[in-house]
């Protein structure tokens, strides 16, 4: 069969011919009909995470039965399914009671082993991780459902609990902060997307989020966020609620010259901002030009979220949002998130926390006095899959509103090491074979 392999961390991934696997018992094999290139196969390739090489990535993927081992009893061939991420061994107590994500003994397509960059796939224990499509879900569409969409879902509904009404900022819009977007709105919440691409943030705005905020760690120099207003070229904030909400001017020494800034000249009350309906949604105007944004037609996405500075977020929410859910995975946005919680908030740890960052510090402080509660999220089990399903069946979700782009596996390759730089366009990339 053929397939995407690399041989080494960080070598050009190729395309080559490989042996077909073999099918275990009680497992099956799934001919790859789509498959997601994902941030943590980046990682894998990078070696963040180890694995064996030679190694075919891939870990979320949509397909076709071809091959079920021996003992398998739910499943046949020419059933169309997608699986976890992560395959429970499905005899352990957390197997048995639905929480395969967790499954001390789990194996993982494109981690442990082989992956579905590849035209077949292996599943280990299919009864346990197999999962059925509805009838009109598409193979681009439910490739996702296995690794970021899943996770998504199982992070707001089970981890954090998220009710409509509330207020939720998802800080990191790639795959799974996109697709927090998409289920939070289902879900009824209000949501603020955070992230430092303009791509990416009008990606989550069309998907329905209230507010887009452009993060950023960089102060330039300036002892407190406050040392902004009055420095040269940011005397301008008339227009400002607070002259504290405009400290996102990214290495400027003129607002003009802040990143993808060139029109806006004055923070809010920029000329460049004649358009927005309700000009108290542009709380900083640093990023991009927001003319003609509307209270209507979505959010004004311009302001900027600084390391321990939450203050653009209580700007939208005061006393901070109910739930923060950090998709992007470091130290910085760890932070920052759990400091935008209102008190006995939820915090969700979604983006893996990797080198330096697996060891990152929290506010304890505020964790503490404020009864913030912290969870850790790993995708979801298949048994956790009819509820989401059941969402998809009935229009309310729709993945395939995730899907940015598809290629050919021959694209593979250049897609994967593209992940070393931001990417030009916003949503999921969906190999197709």
């Amino acid at each position: 069969m053929r397939a995407v392999v690399y041989h080494e961390v960080g070598a050009a991934p190729v395309i080559e011919s490989v042996a077909a696997p073999e099918c275990p018992p009680g497992g099956a094999i799934v001919a790859v009909r789509a498959t997601g290139v994902c941030r943590s196969d980046w990682h894998a390739w990078r070696g963040h995470e180890p694995v064996a090489l030679p190694h075919i990535p891939g870990h979320e993927f949509a397909g076709e039965v071809v091959e079920v081992g021996a003992g398998v009893r739910d499943f046949a061939v020419g059933d169309r399914v997608t699986s976890p991420f992560v395959n429970g061994c499905g005899v352990c107590g957390y197997c048995r009671d639905g929480d395969a994500q967790v499954c001390p003994d789990q194996t993982q397509p494109g981690f442990t082993d082989p992956g579905s960059f590849a035209e077949l796939v292996v599943v280990r224990g299919a009864d346990t991780n197999l999962v059925r499509l509805p009838g009109d879900l598409g193979f681009a569409g439910a490739a996702a459902l296995g690794c970021r969409f899943a996770t998504a879902f199982r992070a707001l509904t089970a981890q954090a609990r998220l009710a409509a009404g509330e207020w939720v900022a998802i800080v990191g819009c790639g795959g799974v902060g996109l697709s927090a977007v998409l289920i939070a709105k289902a879900l009824g919440a209000h949501v603020i997307a955070v992230d430092p691409s303009p791509a990416a943030r009008a990606r989550a705005v069309a998907l329905g989020a209230d507010h887009a905020v452009e993060i950023t760690t960089s102060f330039s120099g300036a002892a407190d966020v406050s040392d902004w207003v009055g420095a040269a070229g940011v005397s301008d904030v008339s227009g400002a609620a607070d002259g504290s909400d405009v400290f996102g001017v990214v290495g400027a020494a003129d607002v003009s010259g802040a990143v993808g800034a060139a029109d806006v000249s004055g923070a809010v009350g920029a000329a460049d901002v004649s358009g927005a309906a309700g000009a108290a949604d542009v709380f900083g105007a640093v990023g991009d030009d927001v003319s003609g944004a509307d209270d209507s037609g979505g959010a004004a996405y311009s302001s900027t979220l600084t390391l321990h500075h939450p203050s653009v977020i209580e700007a939208i929410v005061p006393g901070g949002v109910h739930v923060t859910l950090d998709a992007a995975g470091s130290a910085v946005t760890a932070d920052a998130a759990v400091r935008s919680l209102r008190r006995r908030g939820r915090h969700v740890q979604v983006g893996l926390m990797l080198g330096p960052d697996a060891n990152a510090a929290l506010p304890w402080d505020l964790v503490v006095a404020r009864e913030l509660e912290i969870y850790g999220s790993h995708g979801m089990a298949a048994a956790g899959y009819p509820d989401m399903l059941a969402m998809v069946a009935d229009g309310r979700l729709d993945p395939a509103a995730l899907v940015g782009r598809t290629i050919t596996l021959d694209e593979a390759p250049a897609a994967l090491m593209a992940m070393d730089r931001p990417a030009p366009q916003a949503g999921i990339t969906t190999i197709l074979l």
